[in-house]
């Protein structure tokens, strides 16, 4: 990995990415911790969610996402994406110039604050299958229960912006009920877009449940690789954010200024990342930059 340190770097983006617009909930966190960064985030959402795609389909997508980014100069990468980080993640990182920080289920934090011994993981059908989450359980699970919930259809209700609809709560109501039934005093958000249905979460399970969002630890981790490589932003305002997806450009615009808390443009990914089928090799063009 190349070591950078010129002032341009240091002010050249983060780039973020996600199966849809669930990693906001992590860009949210990196922009609180790291206010004078500039970030580019991308919402795969023509493509989301990445729960049940394959596992091909979803390395050749990362890929493609993170050659994007790297051709707009971005200095790190963060996949803001559980079933990405599962599947991808290793990949990416034998081949990517940059610091690359991924997130994954927060199942040792949840270990360590259960009181009841139980704790409950809400994923996609990838993440759940995984054998990250293998590691993990066998890592910080030996002496608890660690009941593994695959969510099929939440994603696609916050990708709509569905979040506090009776669907939704339907949907909670049918994976949290089996888990406060067999004991669980903590919940792991697995997936990015769960943080989103945090208020209606604490709903379905009471107010005495402890939710665990790894997000913090994600944008800490951040700030950790940017000064550890000495490109962290050294401007003395705030960053800007960039926003770009796949799918329809208009619908996310809608629900990422929703989530966002404010009214935002979001453009369209290029053209030569957006395509599912055409497989790309880990390379970049070094000649493209988004801030010529």
């Amino acid at each position: 990995m190349k070591h950078l340190t010129s002032l341009k770097d240091k002010d050249a983006p983060v780039g973020v990415f996600d199966s849809g617009v669930g990693g906001l909930s992590v860009l949210r966190e990196i922009r609180k911790q790291l206010p004078a960064e500039n970030l580019i985030y991308v919402a795969d959402s023509g493509y989301a969610p990445y729960g049940n795609r394959s596992v091909d389909f979803i390395e050749n997508r990362a890929t493609a996402i993170a050659n994007f980014l790297l051709s707009a100069n971005a200095k790190a990468i963060v996949v803001a994406c559980n079933t990405a980080t599962v599947v991808a993640v290793n990949g990416l990182r034998s081949w990517s110039p940059v610091p690359i920080v991924a997130i994954e289920p927060a199942i040792k934090p949840a270990a360590n604050r259960t009181k009841s011994g139980v704790i409950g993981v809400l994923a996609t059908t990838q993440t759940i299958a995984s054998p990250t989450v293998s590691r993990l359980c066998a890592m910080y699970g030996s002496n608890i229960e660690v009941i593994l919930q695959p969510c099929p259809g939440l994603v696609e209700q916050v990708e709509q912006a569905k979040i506090k609809s009776s669907s939704t709560r339907q949907l909670l109501i049918n994976y949290i009920s089996p888990l406060i039934d067999r004991g669980a005093d903590t919940i792991v958000l697995g997936c990015t877009h769960y943080p989103f249905l945090e208020e209606v979460i604490y709903e379905v399970a009471g107010s005495d449940i402890a939710i665990i969002d790894p997000a913090a630890p994600v944008a800490k981790e951040l700030s950790r690789q940017l000064y550890n490589h000495n490109i962290a932003s050294t401007q003395n305002r705030s960053g800007t954010d960039q926003f770009f997806a796949t799918g329809s450009i208009a619908h996310v615009k809608r629900v990422t200024s929703t989530l966002w808390g404010k009214s935002v443009e979001v453009y369209g990914l290029p053209q030569l990342y957006s395509n599912p089928t055409q497989i790309l090799s880990p390379c970049y063009n070094e000649n493209f930059n988004l801030w010529n």
